[in-house]
């Protein structure tokens, strides 16, 4: 039996603590149905994973998550570290 990948659908969330800090929000009448969510979390304060799959920026105006594992990142080549 060949092994599957099986892609796990990844989510977000953004939470403002005001829409002074929400720049811009685009959703497109294009077939495409692009959306563009645009706007500051402010200064960073600290950024963690928290139940081992989220990561959470969370900045002085508001907190981004992300569901991700931190081996999922890519590592930066020697060449892009140099």
């Amino acid at each position: 039996m060949k092994n599957k990948i099986v892609e796990k659908k990844r989510s977000f969330s953004i939470e403002l603590n005001s829409r002074i800090n929400l720049r811009n929000v685009t959703l497109s009448n294009n077939t495409h149905e692009n959306v563009l969510i645009e706007g500051t979390i402010g200064k960073l304060v600290h950024a963690r994973f928290v139940e081992s799959e989220i990561l959470e920026i969370i900045g002085d105006g508001g907190i981004l998550r992300i569901d991700i594992v931190e081996n999922e990142f890519e590592k930066p080549s020697a060449k892009e570290v140099n």
